[in-house]
Order: C-alpha cells, then sequence, then structure tokens
C-alpha cells in the first residue's frame, strides 16, 4: 500500500481561520495514524493580496495548536517554472490552447449568455484556431473534455457524479505568466505525490475541473474528500458577526490549544459519546466514516466548556507556563519576575476550577501578587469595619503564635475563636477573605493562606485590622 501523503495549503491572505485549522488537523490525524506524511504548502500566488504576514500568521498558528509539519513549508511563487513547465507541456499534447480573447470581451459574453439562462463558462471561441504565436494578451486554455462524466469517490459524501459539459475551458497560464489556482495546486499535488486531498466543500466545484488535469499530465488522481463548511449560530457560513474567526484570537481570548484541537475536531467527527480527547486518543480513533456530512455548527459556549475542562485537567505547571504570557501583558509584569514557577503551578491549583479561560484566570490569580492586595472598596466598608476589628486581631494573635504555616494548626485555631466568640464561620471568614484577597470571593480561605505563605498572610490580615478599625473613611 502507498504511504499515505496529504497536504494543508493555505493562502496567505489574511489571519490562519478557524474553519483552515480543522482542515488540517483532520489531515494531520489522518498523517499520524497511518504513519503517513503531512505536507504545508502556501498557495501564494495571488499576489495582489498575499503578505509574508499572513504567512506568519498561518506558521504561527499551526504551532500554537500543535500541527507539526514534516515537509515544507513550499512556496508557489518558488515554483513558478514547474508550472510554466508542465503547462506548455499539455500545449505541446495539444491539450491546451491560446486564448487571445479580451477580459472586456469575456464579460460582455458572460453577461449575455446569464440574460439567455444561458451557462456563462467560456464559449470554445479559440479553442479550435490553433493559435501558435499568440499576443502578449493571450492566456493557455486547457481543453476539458467536453462530453462524459468525471466520478468521484470522495472519502466524506461519497459517490459524486460530475457532467462534463458543464465544466468550462479553464485558464490554466495567465497572460502575466501566472498559474490559475486550479493548475498550480494540480501540478503540486501530483509532483508532491499526494494520496489524498482533503479539504473544505467550498472546493468541490473545482475537483471535476482538476481531476482531467490529472490525467491529461499523467499523473495518478488522488482520493479526495470535502469537508462540510462550518456555520455560524444562524446557520450562515462562520464569519466575524459570530464572534472571533482567527485561531490566534482564541489564544488571546485565554483558550489552550488542546482544548481548541479537542473543540475543532469534534465539529463534525465523533467517536460515540466521548467528548474528551487526548491527541494520542484521537490519532487512534480518527476515522473518515465518522466524519458527518452536513456542516457543523460552531458553538462559543460548548468551546469554553471545552476549555475549563482542560485548564481542570492539565497539569498546573503547564498552565501557569501558558498563563505566563498574559500576565506579562498586565500591570502584574515586574512582580512576576519575583515568582518561581512552582509558586505560580501551586497559584493555579488554587484558582484552576474558578476560571473558563486564562483571561479569567489572570483576574482570579491577581490578589495574589505583591506583598498585599488592593481592596474592592464595596467589600471593605461591608466586611472591614470597627465591630469586626477585635475578633480579627485575636486571630493575627493567635497565628503569630504558630512559628510556621500548617494547615491544620491554623484552621484549627480559627474554628476555635470562633466558637469561643460565639459567632458563625462566615461572620470571620469574610473580613479574613477580603483582608487577604481585597474581594468577597475566593478559593478555600486556607488554600489562600498556604499560597501566601505565613509572611504574607500575616502581613495582609494586620493591613485588614488596620483598616476596619479606621472604619469608613
Amino acid at each position: 500500500m502507498t504511504q499515505v501523503r496529504v497536504r494543508f495549503a493555505p493562502s496567505p491572505t489574511g489571519f490562519l481561520h478557524i474553519g483552515g485549522v480543522r482542515t488540517a488537523l483532520f489531515n494531520w490525524l489522518f498523517a499520524r495514524q497511518q504513519k503517513g506524511t503531512f505536507v504545508l504548502r502556501i498557495e501564494d500566488t495571488d499576489q495582489s493580496r498575499s503578505t509574508d504576514e499572513s504567512i506568519h500568521a498561518i506558521l504561527q498558528g499551526m504551532k500554537w495548536v500543535g500541527l507539526d509539519w514534516d515537509e515544507g513549508p513550499f512556496r508557489q511563487t518558488e515554483r513558478m517554472e514547474l508550472y510554466r513547465h508542465h503547462a506548455l507541456t499539455l500545449l505541446d499534447q495539444g491539450q491546451a490552447y491560446w486564448c487571445v480573447c479580451k477580459a472586456q470581451e469575456l464579460e460582455a459574453r458572460r453577461k449575455e449568455a446569464e440574460a439567455k439562462g444561458l451557462s456563462p463558462r467560456y464559449d470554445g471561441r479559440c479553442r479550435n484556431l490553433g493559435i501558435t504565436e499568440p499576443t502578449e494578451e493571450a492566456a493557455l486554455r486547457f481543453k476539458a473534455p467536453q462530453d462524459g462524466q468525471t466520478v468521484v469517490d470522495d472519502l466524506i459524501k461519497g459517490k459524486i457524479v460530475f457532467d462534463n459539459a458543464v465544466v468550462d475551458d479553464l485558464i490554466i497560464l495567465r497572460s502575466n505568466g501566472y498559474p490559475t489556482y486550479n493548475f498550480s495546486v494540480v501540478v503540486d499535488d501530483a509532483l508532491m505525490q499526494m494520496t489524498h486531498v482533503i479539504r473544505g466543500d467550498d472546493h468541490l466545484t473545482n475537483t471535476p475541473r482538476q481531476v482531467p488535469i490529472f490525467q491529461a499530465l499523467g499523473f495518478p488522481v488522488p482520493r479526495f474528500g470535502h469537508l462540510p463548511m462550518i456555520l455560524g449560530s444562524d446557520k450562515t457560513r462562520l464569519s466575524k458577526r459570530h464572534g472571533a474567526t482567527s485561531i490566534m484570537a482564541y489564544k488571546d481570548m485565554g483558550y489552550l490549544p488542546e482544548a481548541m484541537v479537542n473543540y475543532l475536531v469534534r465539529l463534525g467527527w465523533s467517536h460515540g459519546d466521548q467528548e474528551v480527547f487526548s491527541r494520542d486518543e484521537l490519532i487512534e480513533k480518527f476515522s473518515w466514516n465518522h466524519v458527518q456530512k452536513s456542516p457543523a455548527v460552531f458553538n462559543p459556549n460548548k468551546l469554553l466548556w471545552m476549555n475549563a475542562e482542560y485548564i481542570k485537567a492539565s497539569l498546573p505547571s503547564q498552565v501557569a507556563q501558558a498563563l505566563v504570557p498574559l500576565l506579562e501583558q498586565t500591570d502584574l509584569k515586574e512582580e512576576l519576575k519575583d515568582v518561581t514557577p512552582e509558586w505560580l503551578a501551586q497559584l493555579v491549583v488554587l484558582v484552576k476550577e474558578r476560571a473558563k479561560t486564562l483571561v479569567e484566570m489572570v483576574e482570579w490569580v491577581r490578589p495574589y501578587f505583591g506583598p498585599v492586595a488592593s481592596f474592592e472598596e464595596a467589600a471593605a466598608k461591608k466586611f472591614l469595619t470597627p465591630d469586626n476589628a477585635p475578633i480579627l486581631s485575636k486571630l493575627v494573635e493567635r497565628f503569630e503564635g504558630f512559628p510556621v504555616f500548617e494547615k491544620v494548626e491554623w484552621e484549627a485555631a480559627f474554628k476555635k475563636l470562633v466558637e469561643e466568640e460565639g459567632v458563625k464561620m462566615g461572620q470571620l471568614a469574610q473580613p479574613v477573605r477580603v483582608a487577604l484577597t481585597g474581594r468577597t470571593a475566593s478559593p478555600g480561605l486556607f488554600e489562600v493562606m498556604e499560597v501566601l505563605g505565613r509572611d504574607r498572610t500575616l502581613l495582609r490580615l494586620r493591613r485588614g485590622v488596620a483598616r476596619a478599625k479606621e472604619g469608613p473613611s
């Protein structure tokens, strides 16, 4: 059996779309499962729209989600002579011809055909003229078969039959010497020995145009598979109006790459009722038989749930590492220099049940940086009051009697003080929480103290006592 070779071939005309990432992901999973080869090719022949910034964005996005490639990245602009050579080969074989129709003429004929209810395809006016010395404005057209059918056994959609009578003689080489998409992609897929071409079903109509070119050039035709589109909640094609569509925007919003991969692969593929998969499980279980034929609907809430699950399940050190770039963009950047990776991982453990994204986690960890936390004014006015100052002072005295922080001892002292004072747990817990974190919501108090350590816990409690004695300002 021939070794599987697949490719992801984006055009660098903007950011890397999450739909493109899903296409790349399915190809990558298939290659890894079959121990095949995954090729990255940049289709940058559209000089008016392709940019180096977009190429960088594609590579950056692929690396972030962990889709490594075995060959490439190749750039079509570095392969121009190959396309011209194969185009002229078709001309020499009588399977292509020069077309001297001007753009204005073609447009006029197209409108005329549409007005008559006819197909707007090229009418073949230059097909049999035998032009050998074309003008500078001439383009090279492929002689498409005019009868019969092109049959595609699609990996996802099944058998599809195209009538060759509706396929026109497409341009393969423009008058400026640049190849068209449908030609360059065939030459690349053929020379790179692609065994399978898996792409979005917006390319389905290109397939009956491309298959005859493979055959005319004498190359094997790869197996095709066309993935249904990703739709927004209103069942239209996913776009910016539905939310972010750039894969790197999700990094900026605090999503983990593992969660994005898991969510995107589940957009149109399933394995029983299982929702969460490790990378190895995806490789093992992936099958084209379980890729759905209908479009998938992007659900931001489901993605958010998936991300929260990954934050909870991932190694704290891994989450902490992903958190650092976001922290460096805040006013905590300088304080971040004084913390260890181990302490940050400990902090992640403290808050990971509460944060659905890393951006949310930044806000949850904010109170734990620096010697003291900023008081939320409403919280301080409500709980750090003169009435609470005496019991807070007694708690500080008892904690000061312990030379080190021991959770069991400190918690026992806290409960004993509550009993002695005849108050409810919350009557002491809330003032302590505000003193320690500046907020009315936090993880467990003694877990908070453990992360802060003995000295900072006492410092913050003493500051809370001072604020309580002051009363409302």
